[in-house]
């Protein structure tokens, strides 16, 4: 892979702790969900997983709209990210990215399954997480 950019955060105390990105730009604080027996005060990482996963989904829906010549300025992309227990033992995560295109249904499906190959977030965890696609509410 050919670098095109890099970034940096670092995490002090897990879960009920702070992380920051190295150029100062993101400083949170974190804690458990309350689901998860935490105080539910601060962001969790899932929360964030879920951020990243919807902007980059939504940035790869309008690039591959951009190449297609198609005339497409907003893609809003729902990421709902799901942590539960293994049965295998450990934690594990599921995705879900609910997508809204003012598009005929067959051509928002099409655009929606070449994002999915394209974004970065989906190429890191194909394989590894269940991802579940919906356009205009619509399972595909």
């Amino acid at each position: 892979m050919k670098a095109i950019y890099q970034t940096k955060a670092t995490a002090s105390a897990g879960r009920n702790g702070n992380v920051a990105t190295d150029d100062g730009k993101l400083s949170l604080s974190l804690s458990y969900p309350k689901e998860m027996g935490g105080s539910g005060e601060f962001t969790n990482p899932e929360q964030l997983f879920a951020a990243g996963y919807s902007a980059c989904f939504s940035n790869a829906i309008l690039h591959v709209a951009r190449e297609k010549k198609l005339t497409l300025s907003l893609a809003p992309v729902t990421a709902t990210v799901t942590i539960g227990v293994r049965e295998e033992g450990g934690f594990g995560l599921t995705a879900s990215l609910s997508v809204t295109l003012d598009l005929p249904q067959e051509q928002a499906e099409q655009l929606v399954k070449t994002a999915h190959q394209v974004c970065p977030y989906s190429n890191a965890v194909r394989g590894n997480i269940d991802v579940a696609l919906t356009v205009n509410d619509r399972l595909i």
